[in-house]
């Protein structure tokens, strides 16, 4: 019997749409590296979709992107899945977005700590305006991972 676990497979188990960009590339890890994953949880809360698997008739861009290039337009509020209608505080909402994407700027250094974060949540004051979110698509990223020589983290599993 031969198990063999290709590369779609195991995008498809993973978590590659939560992990951030330093520990999916490169192996880095921190609890910047949660925040960043929280950010994602919280963009895909206020909008209805998943971060894998999203795509957009107008672009090529992954969530992060597309909440981010909403916020430059300030036309966040577009982002927001219509099924929350009038139900949702929208100052609350876009707060959150701006919140998400604090979390899932590009560099860890530019990432709040979860404190502050907290600190923000409870906060009335203006937020900091984001930076860059990462733009990698999942397909894009592992691609260029696997395509640079570098080894596979596909574990192939053969029975004697």
């Amino acid at each position: 019997m031969k198990l063999k676990q290709t590369q779609q497979e195991w995008l498809e188990v993973g978590t590659l749409g939560y992990m951030s960009p330093e520990y999916a590339s490169e192996g880095l890890y921190s609890t910047k590296s949660d925040v960043f994953s929280f950010g994602v949880l919280i963009l895909e809360i206020v909008s209805g979709k998943r971060n894998r698997g999203f795509n957009h008739p107008d672009h090529d861009l992954n969530l992060l992107g597309h909440a981010c290039a909403l916020f430059v337009e300030d036309r966040s509020s577009e982002f927001i899945d219509a099924s929350m209608g009038n139900t949702c505080n929208s100052s609350e909402v876009l707060c959150s977005i701006n919140l998400g994407l604090l979390c899932v700027q590009r560099f860890p250094d530019d990432r709040p700590s979860m404190h502050s974060l907290v600190l923000m949540l409870i906060s009335e004051g203006a937020l900091p305006q984001p930076k860059e979110p990462c733009f990698f698509t999942d397909r894009n990223m592992m691609e260029a991972k696997f395509s640079s020589g570098t080894r596979s983290p596909i574990t192939l599993l053969e029975a004697r």
